[in-house]
């Protein structure tokens, strides 16, 4: 057995995907578009380029809110029955975003998108939140938004995941780094007044998004080619155990349906697909949001079912070509 103990940096993985997707066809691709919500669809917004965070909305089923990750203050609610944009909100009130990577929905009925992304490795000495509350009208508006700074207390991280937690209403952050990141938690309420102090709680891999199952007794963590759920318990990371997680060209994003019966994974690009992968009870997981997949999982953290053995070999022998294609050309 074959143990992976570092992952490919974004470029190769990026490749590796892309690569992959041409050959195999995604789930999504082949079952289609249904008019029922919560779906895989496809965005058809042509300003959506790079959507980088997905969060259910709480006061309208089956749409979902995202948000480019280099832009203005502004976010998108999409319809999943259509793929369509219903709404763009422009948040009033704030600086010009940096690197907006994460969107989630409170307990308060208020959106929350994280600017904690840092290209420069750490750079920044604090990173921003920007919360308004969800329109009860989807709508094109300018929202008023009250925007929080944020530090973390051993120094500036690099981040792609921003969570709040559905019945405590906490902010916990996960920090991206090729060795393992950590999971940050906010204070128990966040002022935008000062400066809000992220303190490190547990370690978690690499991580591009995250998202707490709708009873807030499980938290999915997702990264390029895996996915890991966590049993939360007081607030603390529990055991852990692999989610089917589907392989896509740059896997960025990862939000619950509403009602907590499946996962649904994003990707960057024009029109990037949002494909739903179906939570299964008996893998283990609380019954208001688990994180298990139809089929068990292997050690890749791919579905072993019938189809998902064959991407998950592709993908061990196509990242393998790749890796070590680049590495006899860097020895040349």
């Amino acid at each position: 057995m074959v143990k992976v103990t570092r992952p490919f940096p974004r470029p190769l993985a990026t490749a590796v995907a892309a690569a992959l997707l041409a050959l195999v066809p995604a789930a999504g691709a082949v079952a289609g578009t249904t008019a029922d919500p919560d779906r895989t669809f496809r965005m058809t917004d042509p300003r959506i380029t790079e959507s980088s965070g997905l969060a259910a909305s709480r006061a309208h089923p089956g749409v979902y809110w995202t948000h480019n990750d280099q832009d203005r203050p502004r976010v998108f609610a999409v319809d999943s029955r259509t793929g369509e944009t219903v709404a763009t909100i422009t948040l009033r009130g704030v600086g010009e975003p940096r690197d907006m990577e994460a969107i989630s929905v409170g307990a308060d009925g208020a959106v929350y998108v994280g600017d904690i992304g840092d290209n420069l490795g750490g750079g920044w000495d604090h990173v921003w939140i920007y919360r308004f509350p969800e329109p009860k009208r989807l709508a094109d508006a300018t929202v008023d938004a009250t925007q929080f700074t944020v530090k973390y207390a051993d120094g500036p991280r690099d981040a792609e995941a921003l969570m709040v937690h559905p019945v405590t209403g906490r902010v916990y952050i996960a920090s991206k780094n090729e060795d393992g990141g950590g999971l940050y938690e906010g204070p128990a309420e966040l002022t935008p007044d000062g400066t809000n102090t992220f303190t490190r709680v547990g370690e978690v891999p690499w991580v591009t998004d995250g998202a707490f199952s709708p009873d807030g007794r499980e938290l999915v963590l997702r990264s390029y080619f895996s996915a890991r759920g966590y049993a939360w318990r007081n607030g603390r990371l529990g055991a852990d155990h692999r989610v089917r997680a589907p392989i896509q060209g740059q896997s960025e994003s990862v939000s619950y349906t509403l009602d907590g019966s499946a996962l649904m994974f994003g990707t960057e690009g024009t029109r990037s697909e949002v494909e739903r992968v179906d939570v299964k009870e008996s893998d283990g997981s609380s019954g208001g949001g688990g994180a298990g997949g139809s089929g068990s999982a292997g050690e890749d953290g791919v579905g072993t079912d019938g189809g998902n053995i064959t991407i998950g070999a592709v993908v061990l022998i196509g990242a393998a070509v790749l890796f070590f294609g680049f590495r006899r050309r860097g020895g040349s």
